[in-house]
């Protein structure tokens, strides 16, 4: 299933007792939808108020589950803020999470001095200080590429923070900058970190060599301030074909390491 959603009012998109996320609220239109209980691997598990135009999920159903027919249910079952946009039947081997090959993301902040558009606030980030495109280009060329992450992660007990960072490049229109971000895979709190470091660059608080000498640093660095979550939005998942499927979650399901 391909979907959408506005993060602003979930708690991101793992289940959590008493909170209301994106996964839960699937789930349950799902449940009500199909009479039988579900449970969705996602591409991706984003932050509490960050958005999604292009997450991916997979379920397992009956072979005789109509794909057309489950989107039109779910669009009368769910709120107004999350979207099943389109589902098709995949192979076995497809795994939502193992099967990417990468996830796509973008980062959106304006410098306007009279701050964000009123009808785009609720995903562009009002930063108080001047950016320079440049700069902000010039930074981001020295993370591409793969590298341990640990400075920019928050750590998870046998995860590994080895990424291929294979796009990271800034776009300005008017008022308003965009960051695009692609990787094999991200870790907790990877690209919003990496936003926080190249804004510091790009307001000249912190010289343009400065991310990516933090490659060096084994743990997570404090000096880091998280960007806030609302400018975030995962926007595209890409897979192999179907013959290649199950190599390709067998490959990502090894952890790396250097």
């Amino acid at each position: 299933m391909d979907i959408a959603y506005d993060g602003a009012d979930f708690s991101g998109w793992a289940r959590q007792p008493s909170r209301r996320t994106v996964c839960g609220v699937l789930e349950e239109a799902l449940e009500r939808a199909l009479r039988r209980p579900v449970r969705l691997t996602v591409a991706g598990r984003t932050d509490a108020g960050v958005h999604a135009s292009g997450q991916v999920a997979h379920v397992d159903l009956p072979a005789d589950t109509d794909p057309g027919f489950l989107v039109h249910r779910l669009s009368r079952a769910l709120p107004g803020d999350v979207r099943v946009t389109a589902a098709r039947v995949v192979p076995p081997e497809f795994d939502a999470r193992f099967g990417a090959l990468r996830r796509h993301y973008a980062y959106r902040v304006t410098d306007a001095p009279w701050r964000a558009d009123p009808l785009r606030r609720t995903f562009v980030v009002p930063w108080p200080r001047p950016l320079s495109l440049d700069a902000l280009s010039a930074a981001s060329e020295h993370l591409l590429g793969e590298h341990d992450f640990a400075a920019f992660c928050k750590r998870r007990e046998g995860a590994t923070t080895i990424r291929e960072l294979q796009r990271l490049s800034w776009t300005r229109e008017g008022d308003e900058l965009a960051a695009h971000v692609a990787a094999d895979a991200f870790c907790h709190s990877m690209v919003r970190s990496l936003m926080g470091a190249l804004l510091a660059v790009g307001e000249g608080r912190k010289p343009i060599t400065w991310p990516g000498s933090l490659l060096t640093s084994p743990v997570r660095v404090s000096d880091i301030t998280v960007a806030p979550a609302l400018g975030l939005t995962l926007t595209a998942v890409d897979y192999p074909a179907d013959t290649d499927l199950a190599a390709r979650a067998d490959l990502t399901r090894n952890i790396r390491t250097r």
